[in-house]
């Protein structure tokens, strides 16, 4: 990013001399377009890649600095945490985000959806992280809360923009910062549902309920037409029993979805070769994994064996559970989303290598990608339990 800012700021200055030989006083995207032509060093992917913001930050003639405190976290695909910039200056199309996740410092947390009409079968994951756009297919992200700036009134010094002395975190009507939080679950909807349930439903309770609902094998079996087409809708129950038992199932499943890294891992077998040494940095470092193979007993056919995981030459996991492949995250099941993700690839235009390993040193485990695989089997195992135990009596599996 930082070579990013450099060369747009090389650019910036270039492009200001540009327009006042020109005489272009109110330069457009197109005059952008026009000097990038004309100038293809500062067109070269691996430095940087003009988006449509960033053109129309160079014809405002803005200036771009860089600033550590927009390094957040993301979840960049399931199960997948990286590093992203967010600064509106160079980040394209980020709609209500910065409403979401103004810094680093304000906290939220939401469902991630595949989007209406997607390619895949409906799915859906919770985070507290900044969500990508595609971190499932093209997907839609509802979070709990929206923050809003808190201004001053008029004439008085702002002694209030630090963190409430009278909330507690989390909670609505929190001040941190200059923003006050605010609930995304209307009171309008909590009256709905205390009148049909009774008045000592909260809105908590209505958050993981809809997330409970959203796994129910049988919401998805009946409205499964509407899911290809369009975004859920949830009837207000009218059954207390099944709304206590989908809430209870939500926030348990929540809890594993947001929190994966920090479950109890689930005890596979880790075989090493005879020749490789476990404190060796080396012995850990992954460049593709991939499943075994086993014959199909109907075809005959060589097929993955989904128990069995090759991490490298000198590591194989063994001993997953066959039922951890059946949690399914949009097109892929959990774990394969991490045998997609982590792995060392080399990006064509901008020529930046991602390196999964890079992380384990920065965390200081070189098993940490081992141990994800524990943990994120943990994860599935226990999702497809609770999501099965949700099933109501009466419907087949």
């Amino acid at each position: 990013m930082q070579t990013l800012i450099q060369t747009y700021e090389s650019a910036r200055k270039e492009f200001t001399n540009w327009c006042q030989k020109l005489e272009l006083t109110k330069p457009k995207e197109g005059d952008v377009n026009l000097f990038l032509e004309a100038n293809p060093r500062y067109s070269d992917r691996t430095l940087i890649s003009w988006n449509r913001s960033l053109k129309q930050q160079l014809a405002a003639l803005k200036k771009i600095s860089f600033d550590e405190s927009y390094i957040v976290d993301s979840l960049y695909r399931p199960m997948h945490r990286q590093f992203a910039y967010f600064h509106q200056p160079v980040n394209d199309m980020v709609y209500l985000l910065p409403r979401l996740f103004p810094t680093a410092a304000h906290d939220n947390i939401g469902v991630v959806l595949t989007g209406a009409a997607s390619h895949y079968d409906f799915g859906l994951i919770a985070t507290n992280l900044l969500p990508n756009l595609h971190t499932l297919d093209t997907g839609q992200f509802f979070p709990r809360w929206t923050w809003e700036p808190v201004k001053a009134p008029e004439g008085e010094l702002d002694f209030g923009m630090g963190a409430s002395e009278s909330s507690k975190p989390g909670t609505e009507g929190d001040i941190l910062d200059g923003y006050r939080r605010v609930d995304n679950i209307t009171d309008e909807i909590l009256g709905i549902y205390r009148e049909a349930l009774g008045s000592d439903v909260t809105k908590d309770d209505i958050f993981y309920f809809v997330y409970g609902q959203l796994h129910d094998p049988g919401y998805r079996e009946k409205y499964a037409a509407d899911l290809k087409k369009m975004l859920p809708h949830i009837e207000t129950p009218t059954s207390r029993a099944r709304f206590d038992q989908l809430a209870a199932a939500g926030r348990e499943l929540m809890d594993l979805h947001v929190n994966y890294e920090d479950v109890e891992p689930w005890p596979v077998t880790v075989d090493l070769k005879a020749s490789a040494d476990e404190s060796d940095r080396e012995t850990w470092r992954v460049q593709k994994m991939k499943w075994a193979k086993k014959k199909d007993s109907e075809t005959g056919k060589n097929v993955n064996d989904v128990t069995t995981l090759v991490y490298n030459k000198s590591v194989t996991i063994r001993d997953i559970p066959p039922e951890a492949d059946e949690y399914m995250l949009g097109s892929r099941s959990a774990l394969a989303w991490i045998i997609d993700r982590y792995r060392v690839k080399k990006d064509k235009a901008s020529g930046i290598v991602n390196d999964p390993n890079d992380w384990a040193d920065e965390v200081g485990n070189p098993r940490y990608i081992v141990d994800l695989i524990a943990k994120v089997t943990r994860v599935a195992v226990e999702t497809v339990r609770i999501v099965e135990g949700i099933r109501e009596v009466g419907e087949e599996k």
